[in-house]
């Protein structure tokens, strides 16, 4: 046989073979520690609680909690580690697989079909949820314990062991501070009309993401959400490569018109009136933020205690929480709050929180405008 086509052969069984190792997975450390823990924390009190309860009851904890208790701690943010896919999925499976023990005599046949009926219909009902594929084995290789039991075999343990695992996660996610069940972003600030935020407008957008999976036609392990989310954070990385050594303190207004908490109201509308400005920092005797007041605080007070409110001071007025940069940060972080966030203006501030600057909208577009031309090569 020629030397060449050995060597071909060789190297694609050795490409085919590197494709059965898996990627680096991207949790950090502390990310797997928490699995870790919530794993070990949850099968702990869920088997106790069964034990205690279901005391004499067998079996009182069925084995594919240690598969559901990998998804709902280690990766809670997958669509499979949702509490309907544990819950739905589980019942599901524990029906078929009960059913397929009693009405298909040979148990092997009954294992593949349970598992195969339990897929189609977890897809159906959207709530799939692999370790339900052991739950229906279960049913049908549990032994006389379960076979006696019939389909009160789904509610205990079955129905039993996933709602409280399902507790333990919901606890133990949000006392961690993950986002469990996983929720879709709250959407940003809009106008009350039907427009999508700007950064779906352009670029990939949503109904691109969609027709693209709707093509792939497979089932992949993450929300469309996310999957959005981090299109637009690799997105907002480029622009920060790009766009990256432009920073707020190059592009704010110095000279920044202020106003402090105790001046009348009626002040700082002529302040904004007359420099044909959308915001004024509110600023103490030493110049550090304390707050800012804008048009909009000016109409919303108008249009709920008519002219009360604009009769005081501008503390009355004022909004506390105040977003704000810093002059080394580079301006692209501010684009995402300046596009979808709603955000029109941001004081820029110093190490003392003194007000050193403004970053506006118009700010942002033409420093991209100028480093766009620029970038342009002859």
């Amino acid at each position: 046989m020629p030397t060449a086509p050995v060597s071909a052969l060789a190297h694609n069984a050795r490409a085919w073979l590197r494709t059965f190792v898996p990627l680096p997975v991207a949790a950090s450390r502390k990310e797997r520690l928490k699995s870790c823990f919530g794993a070990l924390l949850g099968l702990l009190c869920t088997e106790w609680i069964s034990h205690q309860t279901l005391g004499g009851f067998n079996p009182w904890f069925v084995a594919p909690m240690g598969a559901s208790a990998v998804l709902l701690f280690a990766v809670p943010a997958s669509p499979l580690a949702q509490p309907w896919s544990i819950i739905g999925g589980n019942l599901i499976a524990g029906v078929v697989g009960v059913a397929c023990a009693r009405w298909i005599p040979d148990p092997g046949l009954a294992a593949a079909v349970a598992v195969a009926v339990a897929i189609a219909l977890m897809f159906q009902f959207h709530c799939v949820h692999p370790p339900s594929g052991a739950v229906a084995i279960t049913a049908v290789f549990g032994g006389p314990a379960v076979s006696a039991l019939g389909f009160g075999f789904v509610a205990v343990p079955v129905l039993f062991n996933s709602m409280l695992m399902l507790m333990m996660a919901l606890a133990f996610n949000n006392l961690s501070r993950r986002r469990y069940p996983h929720r879709p972003p709250e959407p940003a600030v809009q106008h009350g009309t039907r427009d999508l935020p700007p950064t779906q407008r352009v670029g990939v957008t949503r109904a691109d993401l969609d027709a693209a999976l709707k093509v792939r036609g497979e089932f992949l392990d993450i929300e469309e959400d996310d999957l959005e989310q981090i299109l637009v954070a690799a997105q907002l990385r480029a622009y920060r490569r790009h766009f990256g050594n432009v920073l707020c303190g190059e592009i704010m207004s110095r000279d920044v018109i202020t106003v402090t908490p105790d001046q009348p109201a009626h002040e700082a509308g002529h302040l904004l009136s007359r420099h044909r400005i959308k915001a004024l920092p509110v600023v103490d005797a030493t110049r550090k933020l304390v707050g800012i007041v804008t048009q909009s605080d000016f109409f919303a007070a108008q249009r709920d205690t008519g002219a009360r409110r604009l009769a005081g001071t501008v503390r009355n007025l004022m909004t506390h929480a105040v977003v704000t940069a810093r002059p080394e940060q580079p301006m692209v972080e501010l684009a995402q709050a300046f596009s979808d966030g709603g955000l029109h203006h941001a004081p820029v501030i110093d190490d003392q929180r003194r007000v050193v600057g403004m970053v506006t909208q118009s700010d942002l577009v033409a420093a991209l405008l100028k480093s766009g031309v620029m970038a342009v090569p002859d």
